[in-house]
């Protein structure tokens, strides 16, 4: 009777494998830090995510600092749910370093609704972090329970109720 477990060796080159393909193929990890875990867009780029933010404009990334450690999770893109999760090491990428600049490239294509476009790059060095989140270890076992938590707070409000008078502005007939 054979084992059809994978030797070592290649059971980590497929969690490597499982980990960049899920990563690259999905729009959005969730990334925890010391912080609750966010949503952040990213790219997949030399064997990592990376992920920009903590500038005007773009996303917040608290609790991922240089060096410290993050839980990411790679969810579905049609259906939403957890496919894999990893732990990360986080490096902070120095700005118009070669890593930087190779990561930036990459980032600056899937940037939608940019407000500064051409100058985006320069603003990016400036004000804001680009972090590599390199994968240290997977977790292909699914977790016990509903991983669902609190939404965070935010500034964002729901729509207010309309104005009375606006379905008649909207809406009068023509008079002939």
């Amino acid at each position: 009777m054979s084992d059809s477990r994978p030797d070592p060796l290649h059971a980590d080159l497929l969690d490597k494998a499982l980990v960049e393909e899920a990563t690259k193929k999905s729009g959005l990890i969730w990334v925890a830090g010391t912080e609750p875990a966010r949503a952040l867009w990213h790219v997949w780029h030399d064997g990592a995510a990376h992920v920009i933010g903590d500038g005007p404009g773009e996303q917040p990334l608290p609790g991922l600092a240089d060096g410290a450690s993050a839980e990411v999770t790679v969810r579905s893109k049609d259906k939403g749910g957890r496919l894999v999760a990893w732990s990360a090491k986080t490096v902070e990428l120095t700005p118009h370093s070669d890593g930087w600049e190779a990561a930036v490239a990459e980032l600056k294509g899937k940037r939608l609704n940019a407000p500064d476009g051409k100058q985006m790059t320069e603003r990016w060095a400036r004000e804001c972090r680009v972090l590599r989140l390199e994968p240290q270890s997977v977790s292909t076992v699914p977790p016990e329970g509903s991983l669902a938590a609190a939404p965070l707070p935010t500034t964002a409000t729901t729509r207010e109720p309309i104005p009375g008078a606006l379905p008649r502005i909207l809406f009068k007939r023509k008079k002939r």
